[in-house]
């Protein structure tokens, strides 16, 4: 075995966790892809001579990557510009491996519409040390600050995360059940059920394009949100629901003649619906599904 073959083994041994880490990082499963190979070529032209913990250099390099991506960004999403993050869409049996390690601690599509919000440095740090305990003076020469500075910028971030409906409920039985309700609701045009479903506080988010006419792409509070649902009930008559995981989560997917529609992301807390992540754009749709 050549010394290239064998760093190209210990490579593959660690890209499930970057391409975690750089999905978090970036919110773009087409970018993560990029910040990872961008990771190979760096550790192929560095070779492994001085580097005692591989798994936390290649970490610290990725980290790096994705920062220089997300500051090369025009500017920073303030609330919701319009494009979700990519979601990671399975079977509800969850039975593709390489998409559940790509969500094993399961941050939910809410949660990485939070981060688009934060300054890059503010989301390296979150996540670097909030996701995947990365210490705060292995952090501080990414963001070229101090370790206190460092942990200062996860605090700022977490903040923000702070009181966000991110974290849903770990039943996915009960989860499903909440959703199923949503949509008998939905059905049978009956506000008041939906109501019922929906936090008092409840945000919708919905990608702009495709977007029925007279819906708005960012709503809160159940009875606007009660509202909404009604008015994409008319526009996705005729649909087929078929439930799926989004990131890890219980959503629904409407396929019209076979061909993806909409995807629903729900995040369920307390049996309540908190967050509804809308995209209903087919082209889109298409590409993330393949």
């Amino acid at each position: 075995m050549t010394e290239n073959e064998w760093l190209a083994g210990q490579f593959e041994a660690h890209r499930g966790h970057l391409r975690a880490v750089a999905y978090r990082m970036l919110g773009s499963l087409a970018e993560a892809e990029d910040a990872v190979q961008e990771t190979w070529l760096k550790l192929s032209r560095a070779g492994t001579g001085e580097v005692r913990n591989l798994g936390g250099w290649l970490t610290t390099v990725v980290g790096r990557v994705c920062l220089d991506m997300l500051r090369s960004r025009t500017s920073r999403r303030e609330d919701y510009p319009g494009r979700l993050p990519d979601p990671v869409v399975d079977r509800e049996d969850g039975t593709h491996p390489e998409q559940q390690a790509l969500i094993a601690d399961s941050v939910g599509l809410a949660l990485l519409v939070v981060l688009d919000t934060l300054d890059p440095a503010e989301r390296l740090a979150f996540v670097l040390h909030d996701l995947f305990g990365l210490p705060f003076d292995e952090i501080a020469p990414i963001v070229d600050r101090t370790p206190a500075a460092a942990r200062q910028l996860a605090s700022r971030a977490r903040r923000r995360v702070r009181g966000t409906p991110t974290a849903p409920n770990a039943d996915l039985g009960r989860q499903r059940a909440v959703v199923d309700a949503f949509f008998a609701a939905t059905r049978d045009g009956d506000f008041a059920a939906l109501v019922r479903v929906l936090d008092p506080d409840v945000v919708l988010r919905a990608e702009s394009r495709a977007l029925p006419a007279g819906a708005a792409r960012l709503v809160r509070g159940a009875e606007a949100v009660a509202g909404q649902a009604l008015t994409f009930r008319r526009a996705g008559a005729g649909g087929h629901a078929v439930p799926t995981l989004v990131n890890g989560a219980a959503g629904t997917l409407i396929l019209r003649d076979g061909r993806p529609q909409t995807l629903f992301a729900f995040t369920v807390v307390d049996d309540l619906i908190a967050a509804i992540d809308i995209i209903a754009d087919p082209d889109r749709l298409a590409e993330l599904l393949g």
